[in-house]
């Protein structure tokens, strides 16, 4: 190894959300820079795609916000710490961020945090636990809007010895890249689904929660459906209820009120995302809670897909409204549904052009490769 750069990157579980991804692409990108590269995790899906030969994991319990769980997971960091000679603590949640903060305190080293969403509170309390995400040495933001976030609320616990900066959320535009991929590939999803491609698709991405727009989204494509007279396309709603039976039970009924069950299809999941964009004509990301960074916008445009989302939250910042996707104010169903109907009524070639001008906007500012670049300088800056 070249460099004494030794970055210990922390988080509860290592599954496909978007802080997830993020870790696990910047804890290659340090290996493949000759940097001292380790993960703490509870465990997660993502693991096993972890190269092993350059990124050392170590299985802990930081999924857990028990606090005797917290104070063993401090012990157990303060020995990894001192063992592997690590210079620099990235903690990605909140729980971990605690036992993080203690072991730094005592060793001595670096501690960084990113603040990957707005963490409710309703109380004083709730709000000091979430005040250890602002205890680092650099605050990473991933949005101009998570940035505003923490200075309205966190101010007090900002001082000047604190860095606080923006650092886009970057996606792998290789991976998600409609080039890559192959028809056959395309028709065997259609087959799975049990969708005929002989209309439009229509797809919302994103797990089973009410502050999703799972609702909203059923509402407006019953507007789209009145104001048409027929059902001019399918709508695929793609994502895990993760154990919320009465929520997922609510959209059926909703579905079936509307009479819209051969029209509507749940998708539990897809290990190919790309894919699913990529069968699909329009992406909808109708979010009714700001959206930290918003990733469904932004693998939409990468694979040249028309994206409508919520005006709120990140997406401000990651779409240019009628240019590379279009922008609904948030949580009016009927707006949404005025902006379905616009790309129905457009020709494929402005269809192409918003795509293709999405995957430009994309490559130019959410690059993972960008991410990376800049989350590694801001780790070299720190130690210097």
């Amino acid at each position: 190894m070249t460099s004494n750069l030794k970055v210990l990157q922390v988080i509860p579980k290592l599954g496909y959300g978007g802080a997830e991804t993020g870790c696990y692409d910047i804890a290659h990108y340090l290996s493949e820079n000759n940097c001292g590269s380790f993960i703490v995790t509870s465990g997660g899906e993502l693991l096993k795609f972890v190269n092993k030969k350059k990124v050392k994991v170590i299985r802990l319990p930081v999924n857990s916000k028990n606090p005797i769980l917290i104070f063993f997971n401090f012990l157990a960091l303060v020995g990894i710490i001192l063992f592997n000679n690590i210079s620099i603590v990235h903690a990605r949640s909140r729980a971990p961020a605690w036992s993080c903060f203690l072991a730094t305190m005592i060793t001595g080293r670096k501690f960084v945090t990113t603040f990957h969403g707005t963490y409710n509170f309703k109380n004083n309390f709730k709000k000091f636990y979430n005040s250890v995400m602002v205890r680092s040495s650099l605050i990473i933001a991933g949005s101009n809007f998570i940035f505003s976030h923490i200075k309205e609320n966190y101010s007090k616990y900002l001082d000047n010895k604190k860095k606080l900066l923006v650092i886009f959320r970057g996606i792998n535009v290789d991976y998600f890249d409609p080039t890559t991929k192959l028809e056959s590939d395309e028709k065997k999803l259609l087959t799975k689904w049990e969708i005929e491609k002989d209309k439009k698709i229509i797809l919302l991405p994103g797990r089973l929660t009410s502050w999703k727009g799972q609702e909203l989204f059923i509402e407006a494509i019953n507007l789209v459906n009145t104001e048409l007279g027929y059902e001019a396309f399918y709508a695929i709603i793609l994502g895990s209820d993760q154990g919320r039976d009465l929520y997922k039970k609510k959209l059926i009924r909703l579905t079936e009120q509307y009479r819209m069950m051969n029209q509507i299809k749940f998708i539990d999941s897809c290990k190919d995302m790309a894919l699913a964009y990529k069968i699909s004509d329009i992406v909808v990301s109708a979010s009714i809670e700001p959206e930290a960074f918003g990733r469904v916008a932004v693998e939409a445009q990468s694979m040249e897909k028309p994206i409508i989302a919520s005006n709120i939250g990140g997406s401000n910042e990651t779409i240019i409204d009628d240019k590379t996707g279009f922008l609904f104010e948030s949580g009016n169903s009927k707006a949404l549904s005025q902006k379905i109907l616009k790309l129905l009524s457009l020709d494929e070639s402005s269809l192409k052009t918003i795509g293709i001008e999405g995957r430009k906007n994309i490559i130019q500012k959410f690059n993972v490769e960008k991410m990376c670049f800049s989350t590694y300088s801001e780790y070299k800056r720190i130690l210097n």
